[in-house]
């Protein structure tokens, strides 16, 4: 089956011009409505986490389990979406996905913890499926862009879980509709996206489920593979920093004397600051053999904004914050090139997302509710950012190794 860019850019594809440029637009637009659901539903919890710890009375390690369900719900459900990828076809996988995105959505704005829960496992379930499959998608429809596509997939994810984390507080304090109608809002946004996506299963007259992955009789044993291990350790420190921030990061500047509000939107700043780097990033980085500088330049900015946190002064919040957001969206920028950069097809790219999303969320999981047992035994956040500092270094390490130019056959 063609890719899109192949017809967007073949002149002599059965199609007129005018058709051709429309199924592309169309698809692009359907990719940037799923990209937005992809963080908003977890980022809007973080700046409530206090305010639904104490509405249903539990402890900060079960506040932070909230976020790391759906780290749990990645880990296990990654390694079965390339096979159901296969067997059903991309676009059904991904409509099926937010659908049940939505559902997840509408069962947490039910009143109690058990519908909390619950319904956060169903969106961590339906999220894992679009992490997977939507970058195998880039790959086998626009083989030539997938830089740029990354980029807008990742910019249209970030921006609104940025916005997220802005308004979470806001709509639940200030409009007087409490953290359940806050957290179900993002319902609305998922139900628009089932709408734009839908017409990807009735594209150039093709049945829906008729457009599996392609194995290309290429396939590799990723569990021996060196390279397959690097980039999922990487993208799991990534993704551990990312989500502790995402939870804790408001409760850590209340103690520095910032309030709910500011706090929700310093964490805004935060991943808007990333915003203009998760589409640069993967551009840039697919126009390198090696992305090592890239790798280099994050860890630096993660290492200066945690330091910065712990020891530096409290007159700089904005400056920390701002330094991790950067750092924050190389890192992820180069977890979600690594996919399509150290892959030969889409086969190979999806099997490589469900491993690395597999152990690497598995890896992820942990991290919000370690730091808030950490900080309940210690009263304090000092020890919990210095594991932060530690996983930076980390991110160095398997990073030099993950983007070097190679691929996951290459036995190296």
């Amino acid at each position: 089956m063609e890719s899109t860019d192949q017809i967007i850019n073949n002149p002599e594809a059965p199609l007129t011009q005018g058709l051709r440029k429309s199924v592309g637009w169309i698809m692009i637009v359907g990719i940037i409505f799923v990209a937005t659901n992809l963080r908003a539903p977890l980022t809007s919890v973080g700046p409530l986490a206090g305010l639904i710890r104490d509405s249903l009375h539990i402890s900060n390690t079960l506040a932070g389990l909230i976020t790391t369900l759906p780290l749990l719900a990645f880990a296990l459900f990654s390694p079965f979406v390339p096979r159901l990828g296969r067997r059903w076809g991309m676009e059904r996988m991904i409509l099926i996905s937010v659908t049940f995105l939505t559902l997840g959505i509408m069962i947490r704005w039910l009143p109690g913890a058990p519908a909390l829960y619950a319904g956060t496992a169903v969106l961590g379930l339906a999220i894992s499926v679009c992490n997977v499959l939507l970058p195998a998608f880039i790959k086998r429809e626009f083989p030539t862009k997938i830089g740029l596509m990354t980029g807008v997939y990742s910019i249209s994810m970030n921006l609104f879980g940025a916005i997220a984390s802005g308004i979470s507080v806001p709509v639940a304090v200030r409009l007087g509709l409490g953290w359940p109608t806050s957290l179900g809002i993002w319902g609305v946004l998922s139900l628009a996206s089932i709408m734009v996506w839908f017409p990807q299963l009735k594209r150039r007259g093709i049945p829906a489920g008729a457009a599996p992955l392609q194995a290309d009789n290429q396939d590799v044993s990723l569990w021996r593979s060196p390279l397959a291990w690097q980039v999922t350790l990487f993208m799991g420190l990534q993704s551990t920093v990312f989500y502790v921030l995402i939870a804790w990061l408001p409760e850590i500047l209340k103690l520095q004397g910032v309030s709910s509000d500011q706090s929700g939107w310093l964490l805004s700043i935060m991943q808007l600051s990333l915003l203009p780097f998760t589409f640069v990033v993967p551009v840039l980085a697919g126009r390198m053999s090696s992305q090592r500088p890239l790798v280099i330049i994050m860890s630096i900015l993660l290492l200066m904004g945690t330091l910065g946190l712990v020891y530096g002064s409290s007159n700089l919040i904005v400056l920390w914050i701002i330094l991790l957001g950067i750092g924050g969206g190389f890192a992820f920028s180069l977890a979600m090139m690594f996919f399509g950069l150290r892959t030969r097809n889409a086969h190979q790219a999806a099997e490589l997302s469900g491993m690395a999303q597999s152990f690497g969320y598995l890896l992820a999981a942990a991290g919000p509710t370690i730091f808030g047992y950490l900080h309940d035994a210690t009263q304090s956040w000092k020890i919990p950012l210095l594991i932060l500092v530690g996983a930076s270094v980390l991110l160095l390490i398997v990073g030099l190794g993950a983007s070097r130019d190679r691929y996951i056959d290459s036995g190296k």
